[in-house]
């Protein structure tokens, strides 16, 4: 179940002058607070994602990470198994094996 922002627009309660609130897609949004029946409107605000932030992470979750070395030289820091460490611009064989990678 989401959880939504709620903003005073009078007094404070004792949810304070921000607060969340708990409640279902099909619920309509608040316009009222359900503690002290003071008049409240919705935020918008930022969710909360989780992104991988290391090589491995972006490894493990499937992805291939390539970092330019050179021209026409990438170093595949996500490299799996027989993948080549390095992709090189004419070289069909070093490219990452994307097939073995993404699985259904």
């Amino acid at each position: 179940m989401p959880v939504y922002e709620y903003e005073h627009e009078g007094a404070l309660c004792r949810l304070g002058r921000v607060f969340e609130w708990r409640q279902s897609l099909e619920e309509k949004a608040l316009t009222h607070c359900p503690a002290c029946g003071g008049g409240v409107r919705k935020l918008i605000s930022c969710p909360n994602l989780s992104t991988p932030k290391t090589n491995s992470e972006l490894r493990d979750l499937g992805f291939t990470k390539l970092v330019r070395r050179d021209d026409g030289v990438y170093e595949n820091v996500t490299a799996r198994g027989r993948d080549s460490r390095y992709m090189i611009r004419g070289k069909p064989e070093t490219i990452p094996d994307v097939k073995r990678t993404i699985g259904d």
